[in-house]
């Protein structure tokens, strides 16, 4: 709570990150296997951390994002990132059961948008269809960090997902013909089967953006998933403890 003049006015004060949003960050920096997995990581930490319940005094709802994407994914000074832009975000808390939305299962951007949302199959009573369509978006994510690492000395130009499909502005129906009906996914590149780290990140990355939502992973399990991924590659130096 601040005062100017005669008028008081409330606030919001964040951290400042000044090398901005992880789709900038791409477009600019190619990664090696030990920023890509920090990248990764610390995405799905946050995400993770969004999802779970905590109880206590300290505690906090399950949350939803519902708008996973590299312009709202921004990354620090140490190369790790954070989660920001929860205007579309959904809480839930067991003891009420409660979720709060609105009646629109479409929301968020199209290009990220979830197979069961395009075709507003999803099921807005349970909370988990969220974290499902969080996952989903996640998978698209991983895709375009992926392409930016060097591997074999080769690496690919930043590109958004479907960027071979649809249009700069899809809209809904051109997502929907491409990921519903066409079932199709982006494009994983040959070389990435000769690199250990980025042929375990793919396997990661097809669970994670599965056409059947109960298929997909849960955000622990894609955590999990990534510390063993990282372990078994030594020479990579996590920013952060697991």
């Amino acid at each position: 709570m601040t005062s100017r003049g005669a008028c008081t006015q409330l606030w919001l004060v964040t951290h400042y990150h000044p090398r901005g949003s992880l789709h900038d960050y791409l477009n600019i920096h190619t990664l090696d296997h030990t920023s890509l997995i920090n990248i990764a990581l610390s995405a799905i930490n946050g995400l993770l951390h969004l999802h779970t319940e905590i109880f206590g005094t300290q505690g906090k709802p399950a949350i939803a994002h519902r708008d996973i994407k590299t312009k709202n994914i921004l990354v620090k000074l140490n190369g790790t990132c954070v989660i920001a832009d929860f205007g579309l975000a959904v809480m839930h808390t067991q003891t009420t059961g409660e979720i709060n939305i609105g009646n629109n299962p479409r929301v968020g951007t199209k290009r990220y948008m979830s197979p069961e949302v395009l075709n507003e199959s999803i099921n807005m009573t349970v909370f988990e269809s969220f974290r499902k369509v969080d996952i989903y978006a996640l998978g698209l994510v991983l895709w375009e960090v992926c392409r930016r690492c060097i591997s074999n000395g080769i690496i690919d130009e930043y590109k958004p997902p479907f960027y071979d499909v649809v249009p700069n502005d899809p809209s809904f129906d051109d997502m929907k013909k491409v990921v519903c009906v066409d079932q199709y996914r982006p494009v994983i590149p040959n070389r990435w089967t000769s690199d250990p780290v980025l042929t375990g990140m793919s396997k990661i990355i097809r669970e994670c953006w599965h056409q059947n939502p109960s298929v997909r992973l849960t955000a622990l399990r894609v955590k999990k998933s990534l510390v063993k991924l990282a372990q078994e590659e030594t020479k990579i130096k996590l920013e952060f403890d697991c």
